[in-house]
């Protein structure tokens, strides 16, 4: 039976993944941080990994280290270009697709496409991946978030972030923001179309990663990682997300207080990344900008 939003389950560890032999699952950013503890050990029990990196060259030892069926293809998330690419070079089925990719509070700058680098990273380019892989997705989608997103803002007629004053910090919450939003409409419309893929949405918490070296509340992490995820405990909401059996648009994150640090538990996001309306709005802005998912 699927887990309810108000199941915890006690100190769930990789150790208790499934056998994943004959599934293929994408990690974007599956390199570095938390995407490559997830890859490892999604490639440990058996599965197919392919790391989707910006820098296959610096990808290559890390996926040779990792042993089992892993590959790099090249994606760059904030470049639609090389979305596009990755998406129309794929051919076969992908059981799990983890949207892990992201940056936080670095400075101000405009990818490519002319899009704020923050949103750009975190939400349009994923948006677009899922879409334009949706065709070849069996299984479940995995978006990765941040318990940030409860203090983020959704600015339809700045969706590309160049309109407005740019605060880092600010910008880092709303991409999380609309990556919650993001699920909530993905799974409404695959519930409508009767598919049985799901959209979940999985955070670390507070993890000692590379993620926020720009910003003060990295140097915070750092001096009291004492209280926090590392690195590995943070990857198993990503872990659980992608093998056990929840509900579309489940939410999971660690069980401590706050949702800081712990095992995975099905929780609840913030109700403004619920809220129906908005989340279809913001499907829209973004369809638009990306010229995908119309």
């Amino acid at each position: 039976m699927p887990a309810d939003e108000e199941t915890l389950v006690a100190h769930w560890t990789a150790a208790e993944l499934p056998d994943l032999t004959g599934r293929t699952v994408i990690v974007t950013g599956g390199a570095r941080g938390l995407g490559q503890v997830a890859a490892r050990e999604l490639a440990r029990v058996g599965a197919r990994v392919v790391l989707a990196v910006r820098d296959p060259a610096r990808a290559a030892p890390v996926a040779a280290a990792m042993g089992g069926r892993v590959e790099v293809r090249r994606l760059d998330v904030a470049d639609l270009t090389s979305v596009r690419r990755f998406a129309d070079d794929w051919s076969g089925d992908v059981d799990v697709l983890i949207n892990n990719a992201g940056i936080m509070n670095v400075p101000f700058a405009q990818t490519a496409d002319g899009f704020e680098s923050q949103v750009a990273t975190n939400h349009l380019g994923p948006f677009a991946l899922t879409n334009l892989l949706l065709p070849h997705i069996t299984d479940r989608v995995v978006s990765v978030t941040s318990q940030l997103h409860r203090q983020g803002k959704v600015h339809l007629q700045d969706l590309a972030g160049d309109q407005r004053p740019y605060k880092p910090e600010k910008a880092y919450n709303d991409s999380k923001l609309a990556v919650v939003l993001f699920s909530t409409e993905l799974q409404r419309r695959l519930d409508e179309a009767g598919s049985p893929v799901r959209s979940l949405v999985a955070h670390p918490g507070i993890a000692s990663t590379e993620l926020a070296t720009h910003s003060a509340a990295g140097k915070v992490t750092r001096a009291l990682r004492f209280l926090f995820n590392d690195v590995e405990r943070g990857a198993l909401p990503i872990l659980f997300a992608a093998t056990q059996d929840l509900p579309g648009n489940a939410y999971v994150g660690p069980d401590g207080l706050a949702g800081v640090r712990g095992y995975p538990a099905v929780g609840k996001a913030a109700a403004a990344g619920l809220d129906a309306q908005t989340a279809r709005e913001l499907w829209t802005a973004t369809a638009q900008l990306t010229g995908t998912g119309v």
